[in-house]
Order: C-alpha cells, then structure tokens, then sequence
C-alpha cells in the first residue's frame, strides 16, 4: 500500500500507485497519476496534467506538470508525462504542453535530472539523459536517448539534439547537434563526437574509427558543407551511426545543423 504523511495535500481524483511515499507538506493535485514504488521525498508539487512512471524518486521543491511558461496558454488540460525510473532532483521544474504545440511534453525512462534543471513546455526528451545543474530546455526541443547536456546550459526552443550527444557546461545551444555529437561553448559549437560515450555505449574501435572518418570528411573536408553532404551520402551504408546522423540532417526543421567554430 502507498504511505502518504499526514501533513501531505493529495486532492481528490490523485492516484497513488502501490508502494509510493508522498512525504511531507507534498501537493498532488487531482489529475496527477503517480506510478508504483515512488518517493516523492517531500515540499513536491505535482499539478496539472501529469502523469510519473514507476520507481521515480522526487526531491523537495520539485514541480512538475506547471503551466507553460508562453503567453498563448489559457489553461487548456494540456498534459506531462515522466517515464519510470527517473531521479529528479532539488528544484527541477517540467511543465506540460501547449495545444499549439501538440498538448504535451514527454520525458523518457531512466533520466537523471539534477538541481535546478527545467524541461519547457512541448518537450520530447528521450531515456536515460542526464542533466546536470540548471540545464535548461526551451519549449518544443527534442533530445535523444542517452544525451549528456551539462551544467547552466540552454537550449533554444525548437532545437533538436540527436541521441548519445554531450554538450558541455556553460553553452548556449541554438542549433541542432547531430547524432553522437559533442558541442561546446557560449554559443555552443560542434567539437567533433562523443567518442567516450560511443565506448560506453559498445562502439567497437573498428566501427568508431568509421564514424570518426566520416565525420572528418563531412565537417572538415574541402567545399562547402552542402557539397560536402552531398558527397557524403553514399557513406550511409558503412555504419548504421552514419546513415543516423545523415537521416537526422535530412530531416531540419527550425533550427540550422551546430557546424565546427570554423564554419560559423
């Protein structure tokens, strides 16, 4: 059974699920649906539209599932769903959709978010991501699976971050990082891959060296970058972390590919 403190706010219509602790002073509003085995430690707010998976552990003064910070937002039952296993830390904030925007924002399974760290309204944010203290996404972002994005960095809203990527600390991301990238800086450029995150994630040393080639060709070769990418094409089949960082290119949207300081 779920073990909820006296001093805790569940409204009516909350669902609880087995296991959970909802520690002192909690507010859990009536369309909250909390999973199985969770701890929300205490001082959590959980409003709104929102839904947590099981096993997420909940720090004081987190809140989740806030209005959108966008002035077109009129209180429709937009909505928030958090995956299972997720640890959100010390003040993080997510916030749920716009009807704009598609009436909600999705964080993955297994995702680390440290003190201070805020996903915007709109987000898809992919499993296993850690983000470090005050890293800060705008609204409509999408990030990928296992992306590192490190402390006080922001990322433009609409700015797409492909999977297995690192930004590091300090950075302002106006651009999309492809796939296994590694930007850095105030206005964050590509540095090359995330080549200690490609070994964690069982990349032999063959199939980096590949990738590591054709990245060179594309980001460092002669031309421009468009005839450079159209060159690049045909590399697709050599690895199937080249055909995804070409697929991600091919499908921009808002925002311009992150290119190397010396292409900006």
């Amino acid at each position: 059974m779920s073990k909820i403190d006296p001093t805790a706010r569940v409204e009516d219509g909350a669902v609880i699920g087995e296991g959970t602790e909802i520690g002192p002073f909690c507010i859990i509003g009536p369309n909250a649906v909390i999973g199985a085995n969770c701890k929300l430690i205490g001082q959590v707010t959980v409003i709104g539209h929102t839904s947590i998976g099981d096993g997420c552990v909940i720090s004081p003064f987190a809140v989740l599932g806030g209005a959108p910070q966008d002035l077109s937002y009129k209180g429709e039952p937009t909505r928030l769903e958090v995956g299972s296993g997720c640890s959100i830390r010390e003040g993080a904030t997510m916030n749920v959709g716009t009807i704009k925007g598609g009436g909600l924002t999705r964080v993955g399974n297994g995702g680390y978010f440290m003190n201070n760290s805020h996903v915007g309204h709109d987000c898809m944010v992919g499993n296993n991501v850690i983000f470090a203290t005050s890293a800060t996404l705008g609204g409509h972002c999408e990030i990928g699976d296992f992306v590192y994005i490190g402390g006080l960095s922001a990322v433009h809203q609409l700015t797409r971050i492909g999977p297995q990527v690192m930004v590091g600390g300090l950075s302002g991301v106006r651009d999309d990082i492809i796939p296994f990238g590694l930007a850095n800086g105030q206005y964050a450029a590509l540095e090359g891959l995330n080549l200690i995150g490609m070994k964690r994630r069982q990349f032999t040393k063959q199939r980096r060296a590949t990738v590591q080639s054709f990245y060179q060709k594309l980001f460092h070769g002669p031309g421009t970058f468009a005839e450079r990418l159209a060159a690049a094409q045909p590399l697709a089949g050599e690895d199937p972390a080249i055909a995804e960082i070409l697929d991600f290119i091919g499908k921009r949207k808002h925002r311009p590919i992150c290119l190397p300081a010396i292409e900006k």
